[in-house]
């Protein structure tokens, strides 16, 4: 039988039976304050003694204002975020920062299609920070909900927020690299398979009209950056970064859309899934890579299932982009003021780039 309300035990009884004042059996339990380590084990022993597992955590919510969770907003489809390892590794160093804080972490879908109900769950759900991990858009329905309710925010590769720190990668000088990487290839037809440019999900050639538009910062910063090296033959958006988008947008760009005579002689993907479908897309169309095709990516994932491929691709820190995002929670919640981080990334080099195929 399960003890009544009245037999349970309390801090003040488990204070009593280890002679200690109740402020002082709280700090035992707090793990912090002025307290030796053989009080805080007597006031422990007391505990188990009596059943004890510690204080009530509402009260204790209640008591902070805090609910100790973050609240961590990543796309519109759950369950595209745990088929990308890119996903997975920035959320892996985030979570590892905050569980070390004792802070909870609750998923939360964020954004949706054009015409579908916004998630409750930015609306009602109880949460100390919320973490936009993939940026906020321009007048982002999710952020003007947060700000609304008084929840401060963090923002991963999205626009600058007045008072809300910042972590972003320089996306734009790895694109501009790996472009480069291609031209110094000798390649001058090359195509870019991009992630999507904002709401909605579309799948088709992107004109400068569509170029315009883009809203999503990582594919706005890649594009920007492989025009600062050439103009592409074409740009390809695709609705997700998913093989099966890389592999459809490359069979359009490879063996469909394009004539024979202006196939492009490499294709730049703005991440590695994409370029990943693109390395298969070339094979089912009978095409050798590099020697007919090269391919390069984004992200600096190990795919061993392309084997025998290596990409050729823009290496990015995941797990230390989720850390820093990670601290910069930390850093609101202890009053901090809202900072710009900036990582690095570098060109990689695989087996999936090489020279271009003779005229």
């Amino acid at each position: 039988m399960p003890r009544s309300t009245a037999s349970r035990p309390t801090l003040a009884k488990v204070a009593d039976h280890a002679g200690v004042s109740v402020s002082t059996a709280s700090l035992a339990f707090s793990g912090a304050g002025p307290i030796s380590p053989e009080t805080r084990e007597r006031v422990l022993a007391a505990a188990r003694e009596l059943g004890y597992t510690g204080p009530n955590p509402l009260g204790r919510q209640l008591r902070s204002g805090r609910s100790g969770i973050v609240g961590v907003v990543i796309g519109d489809n759950p369950g595209r975020a745990f088929r990308d390892p890119v996903s997975v590794q920035v959320l892996d160093g985030l979570m590892q920062v905050l569980g070390e804080r004792g802070l909870g972490v609750l998923l939360v879908p964020g954004l949706r299609r054009e015409g579908a109900p916004r998630d409750p769950l930015i609306a009602s759900t109880a949460m100390d920070v919320a973490v936009l991990v993939w940026g906020a858009l321009t007048d982002d329905p999710n952020v003007a909900t947060l700000t609304g309710r008084g929840v401060p925010v963090v923002i991963g590769e999205g626009h600058r927020l007045d008072g809300a720190p910042l972590v972003r990668i320089d996306d734009r000088t790895g694109a501009a690299e790996a472009i480069r990487h291609l031209r110094d290839l000798g390649h001058t037809r090359i195509a870019e398979i991009t992630l999507p440019l904002g709401r909605g999900e579309r799948s088709g050639p992107v004109d400068d009209a569509r170029r315009a538009l883009a809203d999503l910062t990582p594919a706005r910063h890649r594009m920007a950056g492989v025009r600062d090296v050439l103009e592409p033959v074409v740009s390809w958006e695709t609705p997700a970064s998913l093989v099966e988008h890389g592999h459809a947008a490359a069979t359009e760009l490879l063996g469909q859309w394009v004539p024979n005579a202006q196939r492009p002689t490499a294709v730049f993907a703005h991440s590695d899934l994409l370029a990943a479908g693109a390395v298969i897309a070339a094979r089912d169309l009978g095409l050798r890579v590099p020697e007919d095709v090269s391919i390069a990516g984004f992200d600096g994932l190990d795919l061993p299932w392309l084997s025998p491929d290596v990409l050729t691709s823009v290496s990015q820190p995941l797990r230390e982009k989720g850390e820093a995002l990670g601290h910069a929670v930390l850093g609101v919640l202890d009053g901090a003021e809202p900072a710009v981080q900036t990582l690095p990334v570098h060109l990689v080099r695989g087996t999936t780039t090489g020279p271009a195929p003779a005229a």
